[in-house]
């Protein structure tokens, strides 16, 4: 019995062993491109000429974090990613409340104020989950024309709000319709109104799926490309632009650190997101999963 139980708990701790080293590696595979960013933007060139990508730096420098941030030329413009950054932040912030706001109030009206076609009007916001960019591109560029909104960050709030809508009304009302009916009938019998039964009912209850609209839309938003270089130009051009004009834009040898050092830049933000709420994403997820 004892040679049993032995050779039974040697082979749970190989199998452990075997697991928690897989889990490593892979966690090493997948990391390896950014510690490769990471110890490059902190290398001299001189040094990344005459070593590897992969090695500590001998000497660590932040001169290529300062050249990416307020000197690296983006075009003809040597102003860094500084103004970019901004413009960014500029254009995230309102269209992440803007498109929570509406997917909240939309999600509220499918779930607790139905009305004939509800179901319709939904499965077509679900239908624009799966649009492709490239498919509203067009339209996009003949409406902000004649709102006279092209090339313009507040453009872009516009776009990336209404492509937002569908993926926030459909977390918001798939979180909802897990909430009883019978505290917004309640509510009503108290006297509460439509908005009043969605500000102090329904909102409070929402906070993890807030957290997952809030986090999908920032990343999205951030990270999106193809809308801020079609919609914008030079200086109001988001941050993504600006990275990718400084690290197609060579003069002499290629910076390599500044390039790292920009990506870096770029990518903090949504790093710090996930870092901060990254729980509370997959915990608002698995909320609206089911039916309580």
């Amino acid at each position: 019995m004892r040679t049993e139980a032995r050779s039974a708990r040697r082979s749970h701790q190989i199998g452990r062993l075997f697991i928690y080293g897989s889990l490593i590696a892979l966690a090493a595979f997948y990391l390896m491109p950014l510690w490769v960013m990471i110890v490059t933007s902190l290398k001299s060139l001189d040094e990344i000429y005459g070593g590897s990508f992969i090695g500590v730096p001998q000497a660590i420098t932040f001169g290529a974090w300062n050249k990416a941030w307020q000197e690296a030329c983006i075009g003809t413009a040597c102003t860094g990613l500084r103004p970019y950054f901004i413009n960014s932040i500029l254009m995230v912030v309102p269209a992440v409340i803007l498109s929570t706001g509406i997917g909240a109030i939309n999600g509220y009206i499918l779930t607790k104020w139905r009305f004939a076609g509800a179901n319709a009007i939904f499965g077509l916001l679900l239908f624009g989950c799966f649009l492709p960019f490239q498919a509203v591109i067009l339209p996009m560029a003949q409406l902000l024309g004649r709102l006279h909104l092209s090339g313009t960050i507040p453009g872009l709030v516009l776009v990336h709000t209404v492509y937002g809508i569908s993926f926030t009304t459909l977390f918001f009302r798939n979180y909802f319709i897990t909430i009883p009916d019978e505290l917004t009938r309640a509510a009503q019998i108290d006297g509460a109104g439509f908005f009043r039964i969605f500000f102090s009912v329904m909102l409070p209850t929402a906070l993890p799926i807030i957290v997952v609209s809030c986090i999908w839309q920032f990343t999205q938003i951030w990270n999106d490309f193809l809308f801020g270089v079609s919609f914008t130009a030079g200086q109001s051009s988001p941050i993504t632009v600006a990275l990718n004009n400084i690290v197609n834009v060579t003069m002499g040898r290629k910076q390599y650190n500044v390039d790292m050092a920009a990506a870096m830049i770029a990518a903090i933000p949504t790093l710090l997101v996930y870092v901060v709420a990254g729980r509370y994403f997959v915990r608002g997820l698995t909320a609206g999963a089911v039916k309580g």
